[in-house]
């Protein structure tokens, strides 16, 4: 995930013109520019953000931003072919018939928590990872289940000053730095979760 200096993953106030909340554009552009002159170092963490996974996890406020019951029409910030190409549950208190996309996604939503999204993701996985594509709430839930293995922070010299907290109220999850990069544009640590 990318996060501010500050701890956040998202601007406040999202809505339809700012998903990301006022000013959470700004910590994507680093892989939004990977491989471009100065951004070289960049590559490596933006293609581990985009390797297919077996199955994700999402909360409803990253796959929209309504709030309530649905509005038949929308179908995701990502356009007819998002970018996961597997199976995505959507954590929602309001049901949803799944939405089949082009390219192999197909959004399925739960309304049942965290624990059985998780399940029926695995499921749909097999043998490969299942990841937890955010946003903040679904991430925090994930850690106090202890469901994640590795956390990829990309820390952008950013600093949000309020939007969504990644690690607000979570309980130390003794996270171990096993890798680093670093670019002028953000710095790409991944963690080995303890416990």
């Amino acid at each position: 995930m990318s996060i501010s200096l500050d701890g956040f993953v998202a601007g406040p106030d999202q809505d339809r013109d700012n998903p990301l909340g006022v000013r959470g554009l700004e910590l994507h552009q680093w892989h939004f520019h990977a491989g471009e002159p100065g951004h070289e170092a960049d590559v490596g963490p933006r293609d581990e953000l985009l390797k297919r996974q077996g199955a994700y996890v999402m909360g409803r406020n990253m796959f929209g931003p309504i709030r309530g019951e649905w509005d038949p029409d929308w179908r995701g910030w990502w356009g007819d072919e998002p970018p996961y190409h597997a199976p995505v549950f959507v954590l929602t208190h309001y049901a949803h018939d799944p939405i089949e996309m082009e390219g192999g996604t197909t959004f399925y939503f739960v309304t049942e928590g965290f624990d059985v999204a998780l399940d029926e993701a695995k499921a749909a996985a097999g043998d490969l990872d299942v990841d937890i594509a955010g946003g903040a709430s679904t991430v925090r839930q994930a850690l106090a289940a202890g469901a994640i293995d590795e956390l990829f922070l990309n820390v952008v010299p950013v600093l949000l000053g309020s939007g969504e907290g990644l690690f607000d109220g979570v309980e130390d999850p003794g996270l171990e730095p096993v890798e680093v990069v670093h670019s002028p544009h953000a710095t790409h640590i991944r963690y080995r979760v303890g416990r």
